[in-house]
C-alpha cells in the first residue's frame, strides 16, 4: 500500500505515525513545508520519498504539486493527516487523487465546532447550548441567550487556545478585543463537570481500540492558572459503571458523523448526576503525549496499531489494559532560563519503579511559554495498576517536583 502522509515531521508525534505506516509495510510518501533535511530522522528514515512545498496552506498549489510528483508512481492508495490544521488539505487531496477516506464535507463536521454540534443536535445527542458568532454584537446577543457562565472559543480551534470562561457581560467586553484575530467563535453553555476523553481507532466503521482519559483539572482551568501542574490520567478500567454514559455517547457520535477509518479524539463531560454531555471531537489522535500514555497503559505500540487499521483494515497490536498511566506537565517558576530542579531525586527514590518516562528541560535551557504549550517545561509519566495510587503519585509530582527559572 502507498500512503501519502501530510506533514510527517511536525508536530512531535507525527514521525511515530510515519514509522508505524512503514513498519506495517506501507510505502510512505511525505509532503510538508519543511526542507527534507529538517524532517526529523525518526520520520525521514521511514519515508519512501518526500516533497517539500512552499506552504501547506495554498491548497490548490499543494494539490497540483502532489499530482505531478505522484504521477510516475501510479498514485497512492490513501492520504493520511493526523495534525488538526492539515485535515482539510488531506480531504481535498483525497478528492483530487481519488483515494478513500473523509471528504471535505465530512471533514468540516470534525473541524467546525458549530457544524459539528448542529449535526449531533439533529441526531438527538446532548451538546452544550451553542451559537456561531462572527461579530461582537453577535457574541453579545448569543451571551444573552446562553446565559452566564459561558464559554467562548474559536470555531475551528484545537485544545484550549483562545478559549475563555466568562462570568458576566463585563468580562465578555474585556475578552472581545482579544479575539479580533479569530474569524468565527462559538458562544456556548458552560458545563460544570469532570472532563474525559473517548479516543478510538476505527477500521471501516468498526471500532478496533478505545481509550478513556481523565483531565485533572479540566483543561480550561489548567490553561489559565500558571502554578497548576496539569495531568492527563489514562484509565486502566474503561468499563467503570460511571463511564458507561460516555462510552455510549462516543459510539453515537461516531455513528452520527459517519466516521469510518483512523483515529478520533473526543472530549466529553460527566456531570454529578451521571449525565454525559458532548464537548468536541477531532478526526485525529490527541496530542500532548496522550498516545504515549496509551502505549504505557497497554504495553503496546498504538502508532503501529493505527497503521494496521488504516492499511490492513484491522488492528492486531495487543491492547489489553494493564495500567493507569498519568502524565504530569511541569511549569517553571520565574522567567528566563532553567536554573535548578528540586525534588526529582527524592521522587525517583520513592516512586522509581512506577516512573515510566521523564522529559524535563535541562538546566540552562530557556523556559517555554506555558500559555502556548501544554508540554510546558517538561513532563513525567507514571503508571500503576491502581487508579487511586496513580493519582496520589501524580499529585506528589505536581506538588514536590519544582522547576525554577531566572534571567
Amino acid at each position: 500500500m502507498k500512503v501519502l502522509m501530510v506533514s510527517p515531521g511536525f508536530p512531535a508525534e507525527m514521525p511515530r505515525f510515519a514509522r508505524g505506516l512503514s513498519q506495517v509495510g506501507a510505502q510512505v510518501f511525505g509532503i510538508g513545508d519543511q526542507p527534507e533535511a529538517m524532517v526529523p530522522a525518526a520520520a525521514r528514515h521511514h519515508l519512501t520519498a518526500y516533497l517539500q512545498v512552499p506552504t501547506l496552506w495554498d491548497e490548490g498549489a499543494v494539490i497540483d504539486a502532489a499530482r505531478r510528483w505522484l504521477a510516475p508512481t501510479g498514485g497512492v492508495d490513501r492520504v493520511e493527516c493526523l495534525w488538526e490544521p492539515g485535515m482539510m488539505l488531506a480531504a481535498r487531496l483525497r478528492q483530487a487523487l481519488g483515494t478513500p477516506g473523509m471528504s471535505p464535507e465530512q471533514t468540516i463536521l470534525f473541524r467546525d465546532k458549530e457544524a459539528m454540534k448542529q449535526a449531533l443536535d439533529k441526531a438527538g445527542i446532548r451538546t452544550p447550548h451553542h451559537f456561531r458568532c462572527r461579530t461582537a454584537d453577535e457574541c453579545r446577543e448569543a451571551a444573552e441567550r446562553v446565559g452566564y457562565p459561558l464559554i467562548i472559543k474559536p470555531i475551528d480551534g484545537a485544545g484550549s487556545a483562545d478559549t475563555y470562561r466568562l462570568e458576566s457581560a463585563s468580562e465578555l467586553e474585556a475578552v472581545l478585543p482579544k479575539l479580533t484575530h479569530v474569524p468565527e467563535v462559538s458562544v456556548e453553555e458552560f458545563i460544570d463537570a469532570r472532563e474525559y476523553t473517548f479516543d478510538t481507532i476505527c477500521a471501516d466503521g468498526r471500532i478496533q481500540f478505545t481509550n478513556i482519559a481523565w483531565y485533572r483539572p479540566n483543561p480550561l482551568i489548567a490553561r489559565t492558572v500558571q502554578w497548576i501542574s496539569p495531568q492527563t490520567v489514562n484509565l486502566r478500567d474503561t468499563r467503570r459503571p460511571e463511564l458507561a454514559p460516555g462510552r455510549k455517547l462516543g459510539r453515537k457520535v461516531l455513528q452520527a458523523l459517519g466516521f469510518r477509518t483512523g483515529f478520533t479524539h473526543m472530549e466529553w463531560f460527566l456531570t454529578d448526576d451521571g449525565e454525559a454531555i458532548f464537548g468536541e471531537i477531532g478526526a485525529r489522535p490527541p496530542g500532548a503525549r496522550s498516545v504515549d500514555l496509551m502505549n504505557y497503559t497497554c504495553d503496546t505500540d498504538v502508532y503501529v496499531g493505527w497503521a494496521q487499521a488504516v492499511c490492513h483494515g484491522r488492528m492486531t497490536e495487543p491492547n489489553a489494559r494493564l495500567y493507569n498511566a498519568a502524565v504530569i506537565f511541569k511549569r517553571a517558576q520565574g522567567e528566563g532560563r532553567i536554573r535548578r530542579i528540586e525534588g526529582l531525586d527524592r521522587l525517583l527514590t520513592e516512586l522509581g519503579e512506577h516512573v515510566a518516562c521523564i522529559d524535563l528541560l535541562p538546566v540552562g535551557a530557556p523556559r517555554r511559554n506555558w500559555k502556548q504549550s501544554l508540554i510546558s517545561d517538561g513532563y513525567l509519566i507514571l503508571r500503576h495498576p491502581n487508579l487511586e495510587a496513580t493519582c496520589e503519585m501524580a499529585d506528589r509530582v505536581g506538588r514536590d517536583l519544582q522547576i525554577y527559572a531566572s534571567p
